[in-house]
């Protein structure tokens, strides 16, 4: 049971997928270790990185059974649970908890763009009653440019408040540093995470937890590097990593995020599959992959360097 507030640089994984699109579960295994290797603190299976949506219940709860199978410590792990109606959303959340996971990132059911709040705190209400286990860790998923709506700085208090046990986390995929800001000093007891290492240096600086972002996959060690730095765990140049962090992030997020992302680990690793994304995302070309690499400075090659031993 997590009894300390979690800190530290997550990664919500990439979901590797066949050529008929079925999981590729040896992929996933192995992406993992690596990433734990280069540092990662925690790993989160089935964010929008993961392509979760496209994914069924079933096969959510085979990819944490298959990463924890594979000697992927539970303890590291914060699968992502949130759906529009409770029983699946119990569902994963149950799996999480009977197979140790230290937490669960949760969607609110975001097919209603006008609930309010407190619709949205009946929900996770029934959701904690339901679960009804003491070691049920949430991270609130906040990210309303996708699901329209989202967990306002008076909920994330209310709801921290009341189930102090319960609610520890929140991830601000908002892109608004000032909603981070105002989370933060609304519920100082949660640990807030931005959605981007871009305010990562920011963050900890006002008091964030770390960052839980895409470009983990592909530069875990940088991201992990600057949270070291900004929080003295180690020497360095902190303007000089954070902005090739910066930098770096800023020419991956230029093309469609996750299928660019893809394409390097499949140039890179030697594997074609790593291409392949469920539909409605479209994969990227051999063309455009080498493309992004041309356009990398040396500190981004030498970032891509690193992705070979995955």
């Amino acid at each position: 049971m997590m009894t300390t507030k979690m800190t530290g640089v997550i990664a919500p994984i990439l979901t590797p997928f066949n050529d008929d699109l079925s999981f590729a579960r040896e992929l996933y295994v192995s992406h993992a270790h690596w990433l734990l290797q280069q540092g990662i603190h925690y790993i989160a299976p089935f964010g929008t990185t993961g392509e979760a949506l496209s994914m069924s219940v079933g096969e959510r709860i085979s990819a944490v059974d298959t990463l924890i199978d594979g000697a992927i410590d539970p303890g590291v792990l914060m699968p992502g649970a949130g759906l529009c109606n409770l029983d699946d959303t119990v569902t994963l959340c149950r799996h999480a908890v009977q197979r140790g996971c230290a937490a669960v990132m949760t969607l609110p059911p975001f097919f209603y763009k006008n609930a309010s709040d407190d619709g949205l705190y009946a929900y996770f209400v029934r959701l904690i009653e339901a679960v009804n286990n003491v070691r049920l860790k949430i991270c609130m998923y906040h990210i309303p440019p996708l699901a329209g709506i989202g967990f306002t700085p008076d909920l994330a208090r209310r709801l921290a408040r009341n189930f102090p046990d319960a609610i520890v986390a929140y991830k601000d995929s908002s892109g608004d540093f000032e909603n981070t800001q105002a989370v933060i000093a609304a519920a100082p007891n949660l640990a807030v995470f931005p959605g981007s290492e871009t305010f990562l240096r920011s963050g900890l600086e006002y008091g964030a937890a770390g960052c839980i972002s895409a470009t983990c996959n592909v530069n875990p060690a940088g991201i992990r590097h600057v949270f070291d730095v900004a929080t003295a765990a180690k020497q360095g140049d902190l303007d000089r990593v954070a902005d090739e962090m910066a930098a770096f992030r800023k020419r991956i997020e230029g093309d469609a995020l996750i299928p660019a992302m893809k394409g390097l680990l499949a140039r890179q690793r030697g594997d074609r599959r790593w291409r392949n994304v469920r539909p409605p995302l479209l994969s990227v070309s051999e063309a455009d992959t080498q493309a992004l690499i041309d356009s990398l400075d040396s500190a981004g090659n030498a970032i891509l360097g690193r992705l070979i031993n995955g």
